[in-house]
């Protein structure tokens, strides 16, 4: 076994920063993970995800303080100290690093253990998770279907209900047409000839 210094090393994304709050550096937060007060206590530091321009790329933040307003997540940032701050983050992405092998929380997971999987729908598997893709607004699983093109599914609670790592399988209950576009269709000269034999 790896000594503790040597253990594989990942990232998990845990928020968004969507809105500047008040005058003193405060920003609400979108939250990716089931457990806020255990990953924004005083001291957590975060790896930003931002685009090259921003004066942010390239570094990290510190949590001075979290708390709930109104029922919403609020976060203050070491050195960010008043709303002109705070503007320049919005819509960053906070991402911690993690040990690979510790126990994920639940509905979160790593690309390394959704990548490969089978994605079924309805008992039918109708693709296997080549990708996921994070952009600013959601995750998105990038499913390959069996033509050979990729479909891809936004990774949400309502048409991603489950995902079994230890089976391999993610059941998915897509809108009408998210699949069936890049199934293959019926072949209409055969149609055609039935039609003329009756």
């Amino acid at each position: 076994m790896a000594a503790a210094s040597q253990s594989p090393r990942t990232q998990l994304r845990v928020g968004r920063l969507v809105k500047a709050h008040g005058l003193k550096g405060a920003l609400k937060l979108e939250l990716y993970t089931d457990d806020p007060e255990g990953r924004f206590t005083p001291g957590a530091q975060f790896t930003l995800q931002v685009p090259e321009s921003s004066p942010w790329h390239g570094k990290t933040v510190t949590v001075r303080e979290f708390r709930w307003l109104n029922s919403n997540p609020v976060v203050f940032l070491e050195g960010v100290d008043d709303r002109s701050d705070a503007e320049s983050l919005v819509r960053a992405i906070l991402w911690i690093d993690q040990d690979a092998t510790e126990t994920a929380e639940p509905d979160a997971w790593y690309d390394h253990q959704l990548v490969g999987l089978s994605v079924v729908r309805d008992g039918a598997e109708v693709g296997r998770v080549v990708r996921v893709d994070h952009l600013p607004a959601q995750d998105l699983l990038v499913v390959r279907v069996p033509a050979g093109g990729d479909v891809l599914v936004p990774f949400v609670r309502a048409i991603v209900p489950d995902v079994d790592v230890e089976a391999g399988v993610v059941t998915v209950t897509p809108p009408t047409g998210l699949f069936e576009e890049d199934e293959p269709a019926a072949d209409d000269s055969t149609s055609d000839a039935a039609s003329q034999e009756d």
